[in-house]
């Protein structure tokens, strides 16, 4: 059987996008992308706001190692009131490793918030090209030694933090898992000193800077969402000449990990749709983490393709597809 839409999904995106054709953006033109990401996102996100008085958010801001002043955007959900030693997560949104930011997808966050009741910092991590790898990843390193630091005056048992991400945050999210993992194993003397992640949940991660055109992947090319020719430009930016080459490590692609690599890292949810760019990559990921004996639950979600829940929400496979997302985030 071909590779097809799911019809609820379909029916919205065609709503949103239109029937014909959008123009083709050269690969290298990131404001051109990110301008059509902002305009995609922003809407969606303006309807799926939480009801009034239903989280509280509050902005923060940490230094970077080279200086830089960090926005951490800290949402709880009200029916906590004031929570004693609960679990936290630590977010990174998605946008190709060259757009999004926590400002425009707020909305969003919040309603995931509200949904799960779980609270949740975001992290509004820097973007390629204006800085490389590994830099969106120690940015978020950044934001969870915040959270750790500052867990007791937040209410969060800092033994319960998890991260999550969605696309190129669900990437950097990995990559962030194996970053702590060296940083535990380099100050093996000092383990509460560092952070740690009880659980990491990948939503339709981008993790491999070589993603390849098997067969299969040939045969979704008509429902991409997010092409090829996008993902080369999301990789180039953040790697630049090294992208493909030999020495790109798992703290800046994920994709690139091998077993011995992924053992201990913390257990995984990761989900994907089939119509998706990433599935090859991320079927990948979690063979390998089952190899390395890293519990993992994954889904194919059918006919669905890249983003499928932001815009149809409302969908049978979408609203299957969160409940089990919440089901983990409120699993530590």
């Amino acid at each position: 059987m071909p590779f097809s839409y799911d019809p609820q999904i379909l029916a919205v995106f065609q709503a949103m996008l239109g029937k014909e054709d959008r123009p083709k953006v050269p690969i290298g033109d990131v404001e051109t992308r990110r301008k059509n990401l902002d305009a995609f996102f922003a809407p969606i996100a303006a309807t799926l706001a939480p009801p009034a008085g239903t989280v509280t958010i509050t902005d923060y801001h940490t230094t970077t190692s080279d200086g830089h002043t960090l926005l951490l955007r800290w949402f709880m959900p009200t029916t906590l009131h004031e929570p004693s030693k609960g679990s936290a997560w630590v977010y990174a949104h998605g946008g190709g490793m060259i757009a999004g930011s926590v400002e425009v997808l707020t909305p969003i966050i919040a309603r995931n918030v509200v949904s799960a009741s779980v609270p949740l910092l975001a992290v509004d991590y820097r973007l390629a090209p204006e800085v490389q790898a590994p830099v969106p990843v120690t940015d978020s390193y950044a934001g969870l030694q915040w959270l750790h630091e500052h867990a007791a005056e937040l209410g969060v048992d800092p033994k319960r933090i998890g991260v999550i991400g969605e696309s190129a945050g669900g990437g950097i999210a990995a990559s962030l898992a194996h970053y702590v993992k060296q940083q535990h194993e380099k100050h093996s003397g000092s383990p509460d000193v560092i952070p740690s992640l009880q659980r990491q949940i990948l939503i339709y991660p981008m993790l491999d800077d070589r993603t390849t055109t098997s067969a299969v992947e040939k045969e979704i090319e008509p429902f991409l969402l997010w092409s090829r020719d996008d993902n080369e430009t999301g990789w180039n930016a953040l790697l630049g000449s090294r992208r493909g080459g030999p020495d790109v490590t798992v703290v800046e692609a994920a994709g690139r990990t091998n077993v011995e690599q992924a053992r201990g890292l913390p257990p995984a949810y990761i989900d994907v749709g089939e119509l998706d760019l990433f599935r090859q990559e991320d079927i990948a990921y979690v063979q390998t983490l089952g190899l390395a004996g890293v519990s993992c639950e994954f889904h194919i979600i059918p006919g669905a393709p890249h983003a499928f829940e932001a815009a149809a929400a409302a969908s049978e496979t979408v609203q299957l597809c969160m409940k089990a997302r919440i089901r983990h985030l409120q699993s530590i």
